[in-house]
């Protein structure tokens, strides 16, 4: 690695740097992150991907944010975990569209064990495809982890949402350290690791700077960190709150940038409410991955041709599908590393 970039790549972040960095003057801000965003990825290039819900509502956890959950009247059909065959097609059209990644998810605490078992069906097939495979499926032992790498499943998605402090405001069906652990025990299976947060659920500065460093410090930074804009749904207690300023929501763009230069940032959940303008500045200040779709889970999300038209206007293609190979399961890396050892 070049010394400048290794430099740049740091795991040691004070939290008062980060806040520091939020409290830039904007143009001083965007400047840095797009010079670093530059110097790491391909300016005019994001990755595309798909989000599949494949098992809708139902879920027993309290996220103050989502209308998947059983405990608010929010009009959400449940609807079981889908079939393989189903998901097949769906993948297939995604992938005619130009979505390079298909992500699965499930409204689930923790998947139960028979039902992981038709996940890694729906893997088999959506990598039979040539994409690459992302799931969401709540928490996961290290047991569930391994066999969803052995699997070949490349991603894991797992959000830790806010900050620890805030956490506890959102969420009291389970801990902001149960995030993490199925976080490690992604990392340790092998696999890549999607996480991010939400913005505009009512924490402060502090909160967003907070949750930001915890990924930051991570001892291997996330690949993918999504960043959402709460989608308010009627029905859910976080409903009603204030709009995030325009503003704030691109200056967590921008640091999230800065300090995992080597991440993908993806524009999240809430694009349908963004104007063109404000994902320009968005994609200018480091975001370069966006879902490619109808809907984020249950949400609405910016059509596919309304999206085809952006890109036009911006100059901007979809980032090809990576040449790297996949990420091969525990056990093939487990035998590499024996190899070298042995010699």
């Amino acid at each position: 690695m070049h010394v400048a970039a290794a430099a740049e790549l740091r795991h040691d972040w004070r939290l008062d740097e980060v806040r520091a960095l939020f409290d830039l003057p904007f143009n001083d801000l965007l400047f840095r992150a797009h010079a670093l965003h530059r110097r790491h990825f391909d300016a005019n290039a994001v990755q595309v991907s798909t989000l599949l819900s494949i098992k809708t509502g139902a879920c027993p956890e309290d996220c103050k944010y989502c209308p998947q959950s059983a405990r608010y009247s929010t009009g959400l059909k449940a609807e079981k975990l889908m079939e393989v065959e189903e998901v097949a097609a769906r993948a297939q059209l995604a992938r005619d569209a130009g979505a390079t990644r298909f992500c699965m998810g499930a409204a689930y605490r923790s998947p139960k064990d028979k039902d992981l078992d038709r996940v890694i069906e729906m893997i088999h097939a959506v990598r039979a495809l040539g994409m690459q495979t992302c799931a969401t499926l709540g928490m996961l032992t290290a047991e569930q982890a391994h066999k969803l790498a052995a699997a070949g499943l490349d991603y894991y998605n797992h959000n830790i949402d806010t900050s620890e402090e805030y956490y506890g405001e959102i969420i009291s069906t389970r801990r902001f350290q149960d995030r993490l652990d199925t976080l490690q025990h992604v990392r340790a299976a092998g696999m890549h690791v999607c996480c991010g947060g939400i913005i505009g659920m009512g924490e402060g500065l502090q909160d967003r700077a907070a949750m930001l460093h915890t990924l930051a410090t991570l001892p291997q930074h996330p690949e993918s960190v999504p960043i959402n804009q709460l989608v308010q749904v009627a029905g859910t207690p976080l409903s009603g709150r204030d709009a995030v300023d325009p503003f704030e929501f691109i200056r967590v763009i921008a640091t999230a940038r800065i300090l995992m230069p080597k991440s993908h940032v993806r524009l999240s959940a809430g694009r349908s409410e963004m104007s063109d303008e404000m994902q320009a500045l968005a994609f200018f200040a480091g975001a370069n991955s966006i879902f490619y779709g109808e809907k984020l889970l249950t949400t609405e999300n910016p059509q596919q041709d309304a999206d085809r038209r952006l890109f036009a206007r911006l100059g901007i293609h979809a980032e090809p599908y990576p040449s790297e190979p996949h990420r091969g399961h525990m056990g093939s890396h487990a035998q590499e590393h024996g190899r070298r050892a042995a010699t």
